[in-house]
């Protein structure tokens, strides 16, 4: 059997839906849904079909006539046992086993290097979009879930064999940046800041500072002068306005001569490169997350592109004019971007009526390099929900302008948005400090992993387990990491998510370290296995079938492809979280009920052995798939 079939519901999907077809061949034409489901009573099935009585109807018959004449024509040679009138329960469910030397070929052939999981066919390019951080700013708890997310929906798709391109969109160019770099180079000629010792936190408020400078009180002004509150209040103001209007036209010339890369303007610019830039990734290793220097492509990469793209936009007619800003118009209904991304009546701001471009302009041109020069055939944006209409804007206006076409296939590259929600403290309002303020990612990162040593040593002294310093310290990473990124992982993306540190750093239900957990207490089982003798043997043993937990087991394994195939289908990792805690109930289930090494005969301990490795190398794959380390003892 072609390794792609190994799921038992998919098969049992596509047999039970030709029986259907067979059986009733007035409804060869209709999409037919088996309506599998897992047997309710073990003794009666492993599996579930309740098709017969929304087909009685269409068929004119009774449910159980309807049942019989499906089971009549199911295919069940050399998987299920044999299936009969007994078969059939009630008014007309049908019960369905596999037969056991079925399932022990199915998992002998799973344990293979692959476990079970083809390539994809045809493999693609596809550009994951999974940061946007911003230069001389701190990240903060807001930059939490893009590369978490973004990093795992990577991760599975290269799982699947896809050529992955990551990007990290870095907004470090235009006004504000200018205004930072013109106020950072004061303070440097003042001596009140040193460029060597220059930090992210010296550039967080130099970045709040230069937005205050800039800032005229015009309001302020015309309210005093109004109100004649006194010569004093109107020179302050005055004076207020006059200065915010010096640093504001400072920033301007600053940022003439960053676009000019004029020497010491930009090399104090690439200072806040590389500081912002070295915090980011040393707080994506600390996450487990694969973002590096290689995968950053900043605003400042599209500067040179921008002007002769606009120009290709206004020479084809793409972009018009509307009152002085130049828009892409994207209402026109029957078109192919409207028909992709639906008729959007805000047109696409591609130039303000100043000449200045805007978020849009550098997205778009994003999309023309990521499918033009890139080669991507799907471009994925884990990016906040609220962007969704600027991104369909974007999209639009790309495919408008031919540039999300393919230069091979010539097909539109799929441009997705997979977004997600916020992160909310307990009391269900956005996560901040008790004071109130946003909280710094790298110091919610590492409270995380302080939580998690202290966790680990409880468990450790809870169980009479020792650990050396080495061991507790990577112990704790991983379970700081599981804790974190499983949390939020498992969460419907769309919805905003939860963060408690007491319920995901806790060892017992759907969390992280209850799966690192799992695969710990495998790898005791095989270290036990070859202190006894069997770590030779139990490799190449056959593997048997026969105890209903065993079964189970069997059967929740054999689903690890399509579960990977439906999280990269879906962008949805909790799917795969989903799956992996079942996994985990299904091994404790079998654990309890199935002795291993204390099994009745060599044979059954050393097919139980290697039950319990290929659990333990799936549930590691796919912790690997979401970013999730797994340490060797706990």
């Amino acid at each position: 059997m072609p390794v792609q079939e190994t799921d038992p519901l998919a098969i049992l999907r596509d047999r039970f839906t030709a029986a259907v077809r067979a059986a009733f061949p007035l409804l060869a034409s209709e999409t037919i849904d088996p309506l599998i489901t897992p047997g309710k009573q073990a003794e009666l099935g492993d599996y579930q079909s309740n098709v017969a009585m929304g087909l009685s109807k269409k068929v004119g018959k009774p449910p159980r006539d309807v049942a019989k004449a499906i089971v009549g024509h199911v295919d069940a040679a050399g998987l299920l046992e044999p299936l009969s009138e007994a078969s059939i329960a009630g008014p007309g469910f049908i019960n369905i086993k596999f037969s056991a030397p079925a399932l022990a070929a199915l998992i002998s052939a799973m344990d293979a290097p692959s476990m079970g999981v083809p390539p994809a066919t045809p493999t693609q390019t596809v550009v994951v979009d999974l940061m946007g951080v911003n230069l001389a700013k701190q990240m903060h708890v807001g930059h939490l879930r893009s590369p978490i997310i973004g990093d795992a929906v990577a991760r599975v798709l290269e799982r699947l064999g896809h050529r992955v391109i990551r990007q990290n969109h870095v907004g470090d160019w235009g006004l504000n940046i200018a205004m930072t770099t013109a106020r950072i180079m004061r303070l440097v000629k003042e001596k009140s800041l040193s460029l060597e010792t220059l930090t992210l936190d010296d550039l967080d408020k130099a970045y709040a500072a230069a937005q205050k400078e800039c800032q005229r009180d015009m309001d302020g002004l015309k309210a005093a002068q109004h109100w004649l509150m006194g010569p004093k209040a109107i020179a302050e103001l005055e004076a207020q306005v006059e200065g915010a209007t010096a640093a504001f036209l400072d920033a301007r010339q600053t940022l003439l001569r960053l676009q000019a890369k004029e020497p010491e303007t930009y090399a104090v610019w690439r200072k806040i490169y590389s500081v912002t830039m070295k915090v980011c990734v040393d707080v994506c290793t600390m996450l487990n997350v694969n973002v590096t220097d290689e995968h950053t492509a900043g605003e400042s990469s599209y500067a040179d592109e921008l002007t002769p793209m606009v120009d290709d936009l206004v020479k084809r007619g793409v972009a018009v004019l509307d009152q002085g800003a130049l828009v892409v118009r994207l209402d026109e209904p029957g078109t192919p971007w409207s028909d992709r991304y639906g008729v959007i009546k805000e047109p696409c701001l591609i130039r303000k009526s100043d000449g200045g471009y805007l978020y849009a302009t550098t997205d778009v041109c994003a999309v023309r390099r990521r499918v033009q020069k890139l080669g991507a055939e799907r471009a994925i944006y884990v990016i906040d929900a609220r962007q969704n209409l600027h991104l369909r804007q974007v999209y639009g206006a790309s495919l408008k302008a031919g540039y999300s076409i393919h230069p091979t296939t010539k097909q539109p590259a799929l441009l997705e948005h997979a977004a997600f929600g916020s992160v909310l403290g307990e009391d269900g309002r956005p996560f901040k400090t008790r004071s109130g303020d946003t909280v710094k990612l790298a110091d919610l990162i590492q409270e995380t992993f302080d939580r998690a040593g202290s966790a680990v040593r409880a468990k450790c002294a809870e169980r009479n387990v020792s650990l050396t310093d080495a061991d507790l310290t990577q112990t704790s990473r991983c379970v700081g990491i599981a804790a974190l990124k499983y949390a939020d992982l498992s969460t419907d993306r769309v919805k905003d998510s939860m963060f408690s540190f007491d319920r995901m750093l806790a060892f017992e239900g759907n969390t992280g370290p209850y799966l690192l957990y799992a695969c710990v207490r495998i790898k005791n089982i095989l270290r036990k296995a070859a202190d006894e003798g069997a770590g030779s043997t139990w490799p190449s043993a056959a593997i048997a079938v026969q105890d209903h937990a065993e079964k189970q087991l069997a059967l929740t394994l054999l689903r690890y492809p399509s579960a990977l195939r439906a999280t990269a289908d879906a962008l949805e990792p909790h799917r795969l979280c989903g799956y992996l805690y079942e996994l985990a109930g299904a091994f404790s289930s079998f654990y309890d009920k199935c002795p291993v090494l204390a099994a009745d005969s060599t044979a059954m301990r050393d097919s139980r052995v290697r039950l319990c490795s290929l659990t333990l190398r799936v549930l590691e794959d796919g912790l690997g798939v979401l970013g999730i380390p797994v340490p060797e003892r706990m």
